[in-house]
């Protein structure tokens, strides 16, 4: 019984893995708007373009980078 508990607690956690190492976010630039944002996927360069070419682990280095861009800042 306890070594089936724990095979599924162990095998639940790995089966999560995945899902949390895949949260990439990249700071773009909407083609038509030129509004910044943080994107959850990698900018296809057509509708929303790619600004600092490097994706982020999370969502607050993200847009950390997105205030440093002279692209991004407001006028």
């Amino acid at each position: 019984m306890v070594r089936t508990l724990a095979f599924a607690i162990l095998a639940a956690g790995i089966a999560g893995l995945p899902a949390v190492a895949a949260e990439e976010y990249w700071v773009a630039r909407d083609a038509v708007s030129k509004q910044c944002e943080i994107v959850p996927k990698k900018p296809d360069g057509t509708l929303v373009v790619d600004l600092g070419k490097k994706k982020y682990a999370s969502e607050g280095e993200a847009r950390k980078a997105m205030e440093a861009l002279p692209d991004c800042k407001k006028k």
